[in-house]
């Protein structure tokens, strides 16, 4: 039985290629200096401005706001990494999030089986908190963390342990959902449960290893809690 769910955001909440494609085209137009600057730009984030697609090992996916800022500043003189990395939160909290799926109902319907829920993030917490705001689902969650909440980033497993803690729950009762490596290892940190979510970029052969088990997506967890329970 598990008490506590505690759930990554882009990519597992939130559809990842849908929702930051979107805004990685925008953003990179609005800082390059023309068409080949931000060809370059997105290049050095790992993103493909005709396809809207990024590669798995963009720093997009699951890093920080700065270490975003500090994959682009080669292409900026002038900038600092601080300064980029303010433009990105500035401009991160009205990115066009596209729900994985229907959310509300999802998490009513988890919250009423008597499970706290969270959200572990390595955006920013600002932003987060607007995403999770622009979707009416902020009262739905009992925590919200972002890397500059005071936990660190994920991998590391603060986030995952500060919320058990704030919450009274025994790790080893916790699962982390999510869509990298990074959600799946800073669980195992933690001593949690491990879900895994295609809704992300990563494949199933790239999470298997670190995933207790693999959903198409967050609308599965209530069969699989069920499973867990009989």
């Amino acid at each position: 039985m598990l008490d506590g769910l505690l759930f990554d955001k882009d990519g597992t909440l939130f559809d990842f290629r849908v929702s930051w494609g979107q805004w990685a085209a925008g953003f990179l137009a609005s800082i390059a200096s023309d068409d080949a600057h931000a060809g370059r730009l997105g290049l050095a984030i790992g993103y493909d401005a005709r396809t809207q697609s990024f590669a798995p090992d963009s720093p997009v996916i699951a890093a920080t706001a700065a270490d975003i800022a500090a994959a682009l500043v080669s292409e900026m003189p002038g900038q600092s990494v601080a300064a980029l990395t303010d433009l990105i939160n500035d401009t991160a909290g009205s990115a066009p999030m596209s729900e994985a799926v229907p959310l509300r109902p999802l998490l009513t319907l988890l919250r009423g089986r008597g499970l706290r829920l969270g959200v572990a993030t390595n955006d920013t917490e600002a932003p987060a908190r607007q995403h999770l705001a622009a979707h009416g689902i902020t009262d739905l969650f009992d925590f919200v963390a972002g890397y500059d909440s005071g936990h660190g980033p994920k991998p590391g497993p603060g986030m995952c342990l500060a919320f058990a803690a704030s919450q009274g729950l025994d790790p080893a009762r916790v699962a982390m959902v999510g869509d990298s490596r990074h959600d799946l290892q800073a669980g195992r940190a933690a001593g949690m449960r491990t879900v895994a979510v295609l809704t992300g970029i990563a494949k199933s052969a790239d999470l298997a290893d670190l995933a207790d088990v693999i959903l198409p997506d967050i609308g599965a967890l209530p069969d699989w809690l069920d499973q867990q329970s009989a």
